[in-house]
C-alpha cells in the first residue's frame, strides 16, 4: 500500500524503524511531523511492521498518513513467538528471533530502496541505530545524507557512554550521577545490539527528548568524542500534544467514556507497554494495591507484543478469573481495559493525575508532557535510568519498585504507598506541582520554543542538500 503525495522541488526524506511497538511508533510521528512541513517522507519497514504502526497511531487524523508513500515490504510469514510470563528476566526475548528474521529479509529490498530514491536527487535517511545495516549501505552512495534517530533519552547514552569508558561526570551543574545498574538486558539480548547497533557514518543524530528536560544532558553529549563535530537536534515529543478526534477512525474507546464522568484529576493510569508481561502473582498483588488505595485509575492488562501483533492472545484464564473477581469488587472505582489502549487519549484527558508505568522512554515523554505525574515500575533495557531520571533529577514521580528488587513479586502495601504518596499526601502535592509546570515547559517547548525551533533547524539544515 502506498500513499503518495510528494514535492517534486523537496528532497525526499526515507524513515527506516526498528520493527518493534515503541520505535515503530515514534518514528511514525516524527514522520508525520515532517510530512505535516511539507517534506516528502518515505517510511519502509515489513508489511506486517508498517500496518502496525498504522493501526495503532494516536493523535493524528486517519488523512495525515496520506502525506506519508508507506513502503510495506512483503516478507514471509514471522516464526512463531509466544511471551514467557516465568522467564528468568523480563526482557520480551521471545522477540528476538523475530527480529534477527525480519532484519534479514528487508535487506535486499532496503538496499534497492535507497538507490531508487537517490539515483535523481540527493536522499535525507533517518534511520533508528538498531538498523544500523541501512546506513551502512547508505555509505556507498555519495547522494545520501544519514541521520539516526535515538528513541532513548540523552541522559541513557551518556550513562552508556560513561560506564564503557569508566569515565565519571564531569560537568558540576548536573547534579546527577547513578551508578551502574545490572541486569537490564539479558546475554542473548546484549549479543544481538552489538550486531545491529554500532558506530556507522552519519552527519547528525535526532533525539525524542526536550531540552526542557535534558539541556544539561543534551550539551555533555555534544562534548563527547562520538558527538563532536555531528549535529544534534532534540525535537521531541515527537507524539502530539493533545488528542486528535478523527471521526473516520471509529468509537471512542469505553476507557474515554469512564474518564469523562471522573472528576478532574482523580485517576491513576496504569499500564506497562508493548514489550512486558506481568505474572499473575504479580497482577494479583497490583489489584490489591489498587483496591486498598480508594483511588480510582485505568488499568491495562496485556501480555507483551507477539511478533504479529494482529495476532494477540486472549489472557490465559487464570488471569481472567482473577480479573473478573477484581473487576467485581472495583466496580464503580476502576476499570480494566484487557488489550490495547488509546495511551495518549488517556494522558491528554484533564480527569488522569497519575501515570504508573514502566518507563519506556515513548511512555515517559507523553506523561510527561501531559503534565501527570509518574509512578515509575522500571521493567527492562533503558526504563531503570529513565526511572532514575524522573524521580531523582526531575523529581516529578515517586518509585514504586526499586530496581533492585526487580526479580520479587512486589507486595500490595507498596503499590498502595505510591499511589497514596502522589495521590493523597503532601509530598504528592508538591510532585504534581512539579509535573504540571515541567508538562508546560515540554508543551512551551513544542509550540515555538526549543524543540520547535530545532525541528527547524533540522529542516533549514538538510533543505541545503538540494
Amino acid at each position: 500500500m502506498e500513499f503518495t503525495n510528494l514535492q517534486d522541488n523537496k528532497i525526499p526524506i526515507l524513515v527506516v524503524p526498528f520493527p518493534a511497538q515503541g520505535h515503530l511508533n515514534t518514528l511514525l510521528h516524527f514522520s508525520l511531523l515532517l510530512s505535516s512541513h511539507g517534506l516528502p517522507v518515505h517510511f519502509a519497514s515489513s508489511s506486517i511492521h508498517n500496518h502496525q504502526a498504522r493501526h495503532r497511531l494516536r493523535g493524528w487524523t486517519s488523512a495525515s498518513l496520506h502525506n506519508i508513500t508507506f513502503h510495506d515490504i512483503p516478507i514471509p510469514s514471522l516464526p512463531p513467538s509466544t511471551p514467557n510470563p516465568n522467564s528468568t528476566h523480563n526482557f520480551p526475548s521471545h522477540l528476538v528471533p523475530i527480529w534477527e528474521f525480519v532484519i534479514h529479509h528487508l535487506r535486499s529490498p532496503l538496499s534497492s530502496l535507497l538507490h531508487s530514491l537517490s539515483s535523481s536527487s540527493p536522499l535525507i535517511l533517518i534511520h533508528d541505530p538498531l538498523m544500523s545495516f541501512v546506513s551502512d549501505e547508505a555509505a556507498s552512495i555519495p547522494s545520501i545524507h544519514t541521520f539516526n534517530f535515538q528513541c532513548v533519552p540523552a541522559n541513557f547514552i551518556l550513562s552508556y557512554l560513561y560506564e564503557s569508558t569508566s569515565k565519571t561526570w564531569s560537568d558540576n551543574h548536573i547534579l546527577f550521577s547513578p551508578s551502574p545498574l545490572d541486569g537490564t538486558v539479558p546475554e542473548e539480548v546484549i549479543t544481538f545490539s552489538k550486531k545491529h547497533y554500532y558506530e556507522t557514518p552519519c552527519e547528525g543524530m535526532l533525539f525524542n527528548t526536550s531540552l526542557a528536560i535534558e539541556e544539561p544532558f543534551i550539551d555533555l553529549l555534544a562534548k563527547q568524542d562520538d558527538f563532536v563535530g555531528k549535529k544534534i537536534f532534540a525535537v521531541g515529543p515527537v507524539s502530539p500534544l493533545a488528542a486528535s478526534v478523527d471521526h473516520k477512525s471509529g468509537p471512542r474507546h469505553p476507557c474515554l467514556e469512564w474518564l469523562d464522568k471522573q472528576p478532574p484529576k482523580s485517576v491513576v493510569y496504569v499500564a506497562f507497554g508493548s514489550s512486558t508481561t506481568i505474572p499473575v502473582e504479580q497482577i494479583e498483588q497490583i489489584a490489591l494495591g489498587l483496591e486498598k488505595s480508594k483511588q480510582r485509575f485505568i488499568w491495562v492488562v496485556r501480555d507483551a507484543d507477539r511478533g504479529d501483533v494482529s495476532q494477540e492472545a486472549e489472557p490465559e484464564k487464570v488471569k481472567s478469573l482473577l480479573l473478573l473477581d477484581f473487576e467485581k469488587r472495583v466496580e464503580g472505582m476502576g476499570m480494566v481495559v484487557r488489550g490495547w489502549a488509546p495511551q495518549l487519549d488517556v494522558l491528554a484527558h484533564g480527569s488522569t493525575a497519575a501515570f504508573m508505568s514502566h518507563c519506556g522512554w515513548n511512555s515517559c515523554m507523553e506523561g510527561m508532557s501531559m503534565g501527570v505525574a509518574m509512578l515509575t515500575w522500571p521493567i527492562h533495557s533503558e526504563q531503570p535510568r529513565n526511572a532514575l531520571l524522573i524521580t531523582e533529577y526531575l523529581k516529578v514521580g515517586v518509585m514504586v519498585r526499586e530496581w533492585e528488587k526487580r526479580d520479587e513479586v512486589l507486595k500490595w502495601e507498596k503499590v498502595d504507598e505510591a499511589i497514596q504518596k502522589v495521590m493523597v499526601d503532601e509530598e504528592g502535592l508538591e510532585i504534581r506541582r512539579r509535573a504540571k509546570e515541567l508538562g508546560e515547559k515540554i508543551r512551551d517547548s513544542i509550540e515555538g520554543g526549543s524543540s520547535y525551533q530545532q525541528l527547524l533547524a533540522f529542516i533549514n539544515y538538510i533543505s541545503g542538500f538540494k
